[in-house]
């Protein structure tokens, strides 16, 4: 369901300056002074610290209740003792409804990401298989984002690889064409696919029109779930051109009947006692969990995917089950039956809310017993096998980590890891590049490219080193300077606080199985995918625990001058990583400053690890310097002038030929073009004739 297609909430009463406390209230005080002034009716809460930040986000059923239980001060987990420590005001939203409430909670969590709250970092939205009636030859293909044109969507499936997956072998069965409709309305013979059998070739009327309608309509009935009384009819049609003598139209249906089989075969699990479900199977182990999604679709297994939410001992399943669904939901379609292992928390108030948003019953429910158990079970099998996978990938990690704090003298594990590299060929289309890695692999959302300019560093390689460093760390001090404003935007400030916590706070408490310390509090709950890359902060505010530079000597001490001019020379631990004699890998040298440099054993893991972020970085610098390269090849004059669009464009070129005909014309023959005036033509005119000057 599109943003346009949800449901329009009622208004909502927020209660502004009633909350505010007094400069000099934190913690229980400011709690308990704003609960004075709570009303007893549902709606939301936030609690904010002192730089305005939002800790927490949590919906009532009764706001004073609700908010009583934390003016108590007593009976609390150690990550709510921290959160009501740091608090210093509280702001209300009244709702009409708990279910409404429960709504909006989502919907600010997802928005503001509040350290203390549940948080699903992965919502790309999934994609479809879309089969578009806004022309007269419908086209098959595979669709994300909002559904803004006519047609049919099926979905969701998993991965983009299991829609390109089912699309090539509908395209071998119903021969639909994938083309754009600018590229079949200029053909003028068939296109490859129809050589290769993947297509029907309409635009050149090599298939009738009601015949390339008939195979429309056998495409609907198979994802929409009559796939075997299609397979049943095809199988009867072949058979009567068989005895027909019509042997190449039997050998075509026969294809099309395998390319059906095939499809049904490779989904695996097809339920027969439902046609839509999604089901979530959660499994815990040693301090994780992993939270398998099924998704079924016209009685057919359209994939799945895991998820692996980071949580403190106190978390129980139910509640982690019941945030995620929330989330899950917050800007997709649920279908009418939600299956799970565990029953979440609040079960009835959730499919109230998920009612709600998609105006139709949706039921969830915990089978016990018949296929649905069974497919629960199946669900439930691969989550716990993927994380065991995840374990033991976290564990060889963790290794690896321990030993690059060894080698650079870190004092513990390193959670954040920046490498920088840069690429231009002789001063021209110069790129810089960052990537970072942590325990979870790269962390590919967090990639940075600086594009530089030739004044920055006048083609020496040791200057563009320098600028680029210096405006990344201008750029996280500038971030860490106004806390304020990325908790405006939602981003929220990492890290713990700086004021000591009383000692009632300091007791020993399981750590949070990954992450940094203080940033996952033991009490929430941080859902990612598998290999989902980064943590909360995805802003240039986030401080490395290492920054690795492709380079030797020169390139160390031009990024350290760097960092001397911000005053982060002895408070980032940096170093340099170059080839060795002959560019071998495997004899790379290490510069660490004010220490002699060394080498690593040619066989040490930790000196494959340390090659791969180089390597990465040297791949991520020269592709992104390639892309620039290129769109500057493509780069035409014109569209560096002001007021020239697609349609101006387009007419001084089929007027002029070129751009350098533009450049070469009169003044009263760019007003003849049709779209341009005189005040467009004159700054065209100048803009050639300046630059030739």
């Amino acid at each position: 369901m599109s943003g346009a297609d949800k449901p329009t909430l009622p208004p909502l009463t927020e209660l502004p300056g009633e909350d505010a406390q007094r400069p000099e209230m934190k913690g229980v005080e400011a709690i308990r002074d704003a609960w004075t002034r709570l009303p007893t009716k549902p709606g939301v809460y936030r609690m904010l610290g002192g730089d305005g930040e939002v800790l927490y986000v949590g919906k009532a059923k009764n706001l004073k209740n609700r908010v009583g239980q934390y003016a108590q001060g007593r009976a609390h987990t150690n990550a709510v003792y921290r959160m009501i420590h740091q608090t210093v005001s509280l702001e209300v939203i009244v709702t009409a409804t708990e279910t409404e409430a429960l709504l909006l909670e989502t919907n600010m969590i997802k928005r503001l990401r509040p350290r203390y709250n549940v948080l699903m970092r992965d919502d790309k939205s999934f994609p479809y298989i879309a089969i578009r009636m806004d022309h007269d030859a419908p086209a098959l293909q595979k669709h994300r984002g909002a559904k803004s044109f006519k047609g049919k969507f099926y979905g969701p499936f998993a991965s983009a690889g299991a829609v390109n997956r089912t699309l090539n072998t509908l395209q071998k069965a119903f021969l639909l064409r994938s083309c754009s409709d600018s590229t079949y309305s200029g053909r003028t013979r068939p296109c490859m696919l129809y050589q290769i059998k993947r297509c029907s070739a309409p635009c050149v009327d090599l298939v009738s029109g009601e015949e390339y309608k008939g195979l429309v309509k056998d495409s609907v009935d198979f994802l929409e779930g009559r796939s075997a009384a299609l397979q049943d009819r095809l199988a009867v049609e072949m058979r009567e051109a068989s005895d027909q003598l019509e042997f190449e139209h039997a050998a075509r249906l026969r294809n099309r009947i395998r390319a059906l089989a095939s499809v049904r075969a490779s989904q695996g699990i097809n339920p027969s006692t439902f046609d839509e479900a999604d089901v979530f199977a959660l499994h815990c182990e040693g301090g994780q969990s992993c939270i398998q999604v099924f998704f079924f679709r016209a009685g057919q297994n359209w994939g799945n995917r895991a998820y692996f939410p980071r949580h403190g001992a106190e978390e129980t399943p139910e509640d982690i089950l019941a945030a995620f669904i929330a989330q899950f939901y917050d800007d997709r379609e649920p279908p009418k039956l939600v299956l799970t292992n565990v029953q979440p928390t609040d079960s009835e108030l959730l499919e109230e809310a998920l009612c709600l948003r998609a105006e139709c019953k949706i039921e969830i429910r915990k089978p016990e017993r018949g296929e649905k158990r069974e497919i629960v079970d199946a669900a439930l099998l691969n989550a716990r096998e993927a994380l065991g996978r995840r374990m033991a990938e976290t564990g060889s990690v963790a290794k690896l980590l321990d030993g690059v704090a060894e080698v650079f003298g870190l004092s513990q594990r390193p959670e954040r890891i920046e490498v920088y590299d840069n690429s231009h060929i002789q001063g021209t289309n110069a790129l810089g590049a960052m990537i970072v890695a942590g325990p979870d692999g790269f962390v590919k959302n967090q990639y940075r490219k600086f594009n530089m300019k030739s004044e920055e560093f006048g083609g020496d390689d040791f200057a563009m080193m320098k600028a680029m460093i210096r405006r990344r760390f201008a750029r996280m001090l500038a971030e860490r300077d106004s806390p304020s404003s990325l908790a405006e935007e939602g981003l929220g400030v990492e890290g713990r606080s700086d004021e000591p916590l009383p000692e009632s706070l300091n007791a020993p408490h399981p750590p949070a199985p990954q992450g940094r310390g203080g940033e996952i509090a033991d009490g929430g709950v941080d859902f990612s995918k598998e290999r989902d890359d980064g943590e909360r902060e995805t802003k240039f505010g986030a401080w490395p625990d290492l920054v690795l530079i492709d380079g030797g000597d020169g390139q160390l001490n031009a990024a350290l001058e760097a960092l001397e001019e911000l005053g982060l020379k002895n408070r980032i631990v940096i170093a340099g990583i170059a080839k060795g004699v002959d560019r071998d890998a495997g004899r790379e040298r290490f510069f660490i400053p004010n220490k002699p440099a060394f080498r690593l054993d040619e066989k040490s893991p930790v000196l494959y690890y340390l090659q791969r972020l180089r390597d990465e970085a040297h791949r991520f610098a020269i592709g992104a310097h390639r892309g620039k390269r290129k769109a500057g090849i493509a780069k035409n004059p014109l569209d560096e002038i002001g007021g020239i669009g697609p349609a101006r464009k387009r007419a001084l070129l089929d007027r002029f030929g070129s751009a350098r005909g533009v450049s070469r014309a009169a003044l009263a023959e760019l007003e003849a073009v049709e779209g341009v005036n005189t005040e467009l033509a004159k700054r065209i005119y100048d803009f050639f004739n300046d630059n030739k000057r």
